[in-house]
């Protein structure tokens, strides 16, 4: 038997081992690259549906993460989403708060783009001065608020007690003021 018999077999066809077939080089494609994912086809798909350009450049890059063995679609996404989050908010990316003002208070300005400092210390300290009663004035106006909803439930809550007493007297009224009402 020749050499070649021997490394491909009697017929000439190469036998592989357990896993060397789905793991073949060939497969892969040329560096590794890996295959389309759910989110890349789905991207894809809306994006020559949205405008075709989008999904043309989807496209590309997967042609060019499969050369350059790059990232996914989906972890490039993912890494860009959190990056524009954190230079948004100033820091790392931390859970929502549902007053959007929230985070203006006077603890977190140092963090935030408005509280860099400016180098000069009096205009520095006029500023946190006024963050500081600015939070204040916003915390009153709250308290407000809350004073004049409930105000307004007394009110509300009143006019209905009023009302339900004026139809009760005059269903009394009504009761007393027929014949032959058995009372």
């Amino acid at each position: 038997m020749s050499n070649t018999q021997s490394a491909f077999g009697s017929n000439g066809g190469r036998e592989f081992a357990a896993n060397e077939w789905a793991n073949a080089p060939w497969r892969r494609g040329a560096c590794g690259a890996s295959r389309w994912s759910a989110f890349e086809i789905i991207a894809m798909v809306l994006g020559f549906v949205v405008f075709w350009p989008i999904g043309l450049a989807i496209l590309g890059y997967k042609f060019w993460q499969r050369k350059n063995g790059a990232p996914d679609l989906q972890t490039v996404a993912a890494n860009t989403w959190s990056s524009a989050r954190s230079a948004m908010s100033g820091g790392p990316a931390t859970g929502s708060s549902p007053r959007p003002w929230a985070g203006w208070s006077s603890g977190s300005w140092g963090r935030g783009f408005y509280a860099a400092p400016t180098g000069n210390v009096a205009f520095d300290e006029w500023k946190n001065a006024e963050l500081v009663r600015l939070e204040e004035e916003r915390r009153r106006l709250e308290d407000a608020h809350r004073e004049f909803s409930d105000f307004l439930e007394n009110i509300r809550k009143s006019k209905d007690r009023e009302e339900f007493e004026r139809f009760m007297n005059e269903r009394r009224n009504r009761e007393r003021d027929q014949p032959g009402a058995a009372t």
